[in-house]
Protein backbone atom coordinates (compact mmCIF):
# COMPACT_ATOMS: atom_id res chain seq x y z
CA UNK A 1 0.00 0.00 0.00
CA UNK A 2 3.01 2.36 0.89
CA UNK A 3 4.78 2.13 -2.27
CA UNK A 4 1.05 2.65 -4.28
CA UNK A 5 0.89 5.93 -1.72
CA UNK A 6 4.54 7.43 -3.18
CA UNK A 7 3.37 6.91 -6.61
CA UNK A 8 0.15 8.42 -6.36
CA UNK A 9 1.49 11.43 -4.34
CA UNK A 10 4.45 11.89 -7.03
CA UNK A 11 1.95 11.53 -10.12
CA UNK A 12 0.25 15.52 -8.13
CA UNK A 13 3.79 16.33 -7.16
CA UNK A 14 4.55 16.33 -11.57
CA UNK A 15 1.71 18.19 -12.02
CA UNK A 16 2.61 21.43 -9.98
CA UNK A 17 3.54 23.89 -12.39
CA UNK A 18 7.06 25.61 -12.59
CA UNK A 19 7.22 28.73 -10.35
CA UNK A 20 4.26 27.06 -7.94
CA UNK A 21 4.63 25.14 -5.01
CA UNK A 22 1.84 22.92 -3.04
CA UNK A 23 2.18 21.75 0.47
CA UNK A 24 2.38 18.59 2.03
CA UNK A 25 -1.37 18.55 3.09
CA UNK A 26 -2.83 20.04 0.01
CA UNK A 27 -1.43 16.79 -1.62
CA UNK A 28 -2.75 14.35 1.19
CA UNK A 29 -6.02 16.33 0.92
CA UNK A 30 -6.08 15.53 -2.90
CA UNK A 31 -5.57 12.35 -2.21
CA UNK A 32 -8.45 11.78 0.17
CA UNK A 33 -6.27 11.36 2.86
CA UNK A 34 -5.98 14.22 4.65
CA UNK A 35 -4.52 13.30 7.72
CA UNK A 36 -1.09 11.88 6.15
CA UNK A 37 0.73 15.21 5.55
CA UNK A 38 3.57 13.53 6.72
CA UNK A 39 3.01 10.12 4.84
CA UNK A 40 3.73 12.63 1.63
CA UNK A 41 6.84 13.92 3.49
CA UNK A 42 8.12 10.26 3.46
CA UNK A 43 7.34 10.19 -0.71
CA UNK A 44 9.21 13.53 -0.86
CA UNK A 45 12.28 12.20 0.97
CA UNK A 46 11.93 9.11 -0.72
CA UNK A 47 11.73 11.04 -4.17
CA UNK A 48 15.43 12.51 -3.74
CA UNK A 49 16.47 9.83 -6.54
CA UNK A 50 13.58 10.50 -9.35
CA UNK A 51 14.49 13.40 -11.48
CA UNK A 52 10.78 12.82 -13.00
CA UNK A 53 9.62 14.27 -9.21
CA UNK A 54 9.78 18.21 -8.57
CA UNK A 55 10.12 17.84 -5.20
CA UNK A 56 11.43 21.18 -4.25
CA UNK A 57 8.41 22.51 -5.34
CA UNK A 58 6.49 21.02 -2.13
CA UNK A 59 6.80 23.23 1.03
CA UNK A 60 4.82 23.21 4.53
CA UNK A 61 1.59 25.15 4.76
CA UNK A 62 3.50 28.11 6.00
CA UNK A 63 5.14 28.10 2.89
CA UNK A 64 8.47 26.64 4.71
CA UNK A 65 11.12 24.94 2.61
CA UNK A 66 10.84 22.28 5.43
CA UNK A 67 12.00 19.49 3.09
CA UNK A 68 15.66 21.58 2.33
CA UNK A 69 17.98 19.12 4.30
CA UNK A 70 17.02 16.92 2.11
CA UNK A 71 18.58 18.33 -0.83
CA UNK A 72 22.49 18.44 -1.92
CA UNK A 73 23.85 21.78 -1.03
CA UNK A 74 22.13 23.73 1.41
CA UNK A 75 20.65 25.91 -0.66
CA UNK A 76 19.26 23.72 -3.42
CA UNK A 77 15.96 23.75 -2.64
CA UNK A 78 15.96 27.62 -2.66
CA UNK A 79 17.91 28.34 -5.79
CA UNK A 80 15.57 25.62 -7.57
CA UNK A 81 12.41 27.45 -6.68
CA UNK A 82 14.15 31.21 -7.08
CA UNK A 83 15.48 29.30 -10.75
CA UNK A 84 11.37 29.22 -11.58
CA UNK A 85 10.71 32.96 -10.00
CA UNK A 86 9.55 32.24 -6.57
CA UNK A 87 10.17 34.30 -4.28
CA UNK A 88 12.06 32.86 -0.71
CA UNK A 89 13.26 34.85 2.14
CA UNK A 90 14.99 32.90 5.58
CA UNK A 91 13.51 29.73 3.71
CA UNK A 92 9.85 30.85 3.94
CA UNK A 93 8.57 31.62 0.35
CA UNK A 94 7.52 35.23 0.07
CA UNK A 95 3.73 35.95 -0.40
CA UNK A 96 3.12 32.26 -0.46
CA UNK A 97 -0.41 32.31 -1.95
CA UNK A 98 0.30 34.48 -4.73
CA UNK A 99 2.66 30.77 -5.52
CA UNK A 100 0.57 28.45 -4.15
CA UNK A 101 -0.82 25.81 -6.37
CA UNK A 102 -3.84 23.57 -4.78
CA UNK A 103 -4.03 20.00 -6.37
CA UNK A 104 -7.62 18.97 -7.07
CA UNK A 105 -7.94 15.28 -8.04
CA UNK A 106 -11.29 15.06 -7.57
CA UNK A 107 -12.28 15.75 -11.11
CA UNK A 108 -10.61 12.18 -12.15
Amino acid sequence: MEENFFERVYEIVKQIPEGKVTSYGAIAKALGTARSARMVGWAMNASHNRDDVPAHRVVNRKGLLSGKHHFEGTNLMQQLLENEGVEVVDNQIVDFEKYFWNPDVSKE
